[in-house]
Formats: structure tokens, sequence, C-alpha cells
């Protein structure tokens, strides 16, 4: 089976948003190879298929966080139909799945495979790094203080890094990046 979509670039787009990993409605359409509006249609037509646990809107501040659809610098174009006047939708795993259904092209059912594969490489993924957590915590009662050391610099390196916010602009010499 031939790959349409590098793996690396269906895992980017999945995000965690209401404690729930799910992927936008215009990510998805891009991916299938159809317009944001020919998809949510289809969602749409089939809105018994998708309950809440499947699919939600993003709300204001959510959609502000994860994406920014204006520049300050670049001006938007004129005309209808050149920018969306509704919140995305965000997919969850079950919504992605069932899009398959209502979306009848090869390429959305090969597009929808993968995706698939790398939600559940992700929840794999997860489910073993808890059970690390869960062992090191076995370790650290049964070998008490000799090692608080070594458990402290493991744990240390199993906490993902958090984001630096970098300032956006003109910087002077006595300015640097946070």
């Amino acid at each position: 089976m031939e790959v349409l979509v590098p793996k690396e670039v269906i895992e980017n787009k999945i995000l965690l948003v209401r404690g729930q990993k799910v992927m936008l409605d215009e990510d998805l359409a891009e991916l299938y190879g159809v317009e944001i509006r020919v998809l949510n249609q289809a969602v749409k037509r089939n809105l018994k298929r998708f309950p809440a646990d499947f699919m939600f809107q993003l709300t204001q501040e959510e959609h502000t966080e994860f994406i920014s659809l204006r520049s300050q610098i670049v001006i938007l174009k004129r005309g209808r139909g050149q920018h969306r006047k509704y919140f995305p939708y965000a997919f969850t795993e079950q919504g992605v799945a069932m899009l398959s259904s209502v979306l009848n092209s090869e390429r959305a059912i090969e597009v929808n495979i993968q995706i698939i594969r790398a939600f559940v490489k992700l929840r794999e993924m997860l489910a073993s790094h808890k059970d690390l957590a869960r062992k090191l915590e076995e370790l650290e009662m049964k070998y008490n203080n000799q090692f608080k050391i070594v458990f402290d610099a493991i744990r240390q390196l199993m906490t993902p890094p958090e984001p630096k916010k970098q300032k956006i602009g003109f910087q002077g010499k006595n300015e640097g990046v946070n």
C-alpha cells in the first residue's frame, strides 16, 4: 500500500484539546484532499454519526490558542468565501474513523487508515510511558533513599520540556529571547 501522507505529518496534526487527542477539520480536509466546506457539509448531512464524543466545535479561546488565522503582516483577501465564519471542528479518534463512512473517496479511505494508525501508535506510546512511571514508583518504594538521586534524574528526563515562547518583532541589543 502506497503511503499518501508521511506519518510524521499526521502525527504533527494531532492536538490535545479538552484532554482529548483530536484533529481539526481544516487539517483533515487538507489530508483528504477536499475543501473544508465539503468535509463539514458531509458531516452536517450525517450529524447522527457524530455525537459530542466524536466531534466538537472549538471555542474562541481554543481557536486563538491553536490557530492563528490572521497575521499582523498579511492583508486579508477581499471577497466571499475567502475566510471562515465559524470556529473549526475537532474530531476525536472515533470521529476520524466515522469520517471514512461519510467521505467516500479512495484517498479519504486510505488517508483515514493512516490517521487511525497514528492515533493507535500515540495511544501505545502514552500507555508505555504510564507503565514506565508506575514501575519507577515501585522501584523507588523498594529501594527507598538509596537511589533517590537516580530516580529524580529519571523523572526529570521523563518530563516533557515546556515550550519556550519567543518575543515577536524587533528586539534591541539588550533584549534576549525568553
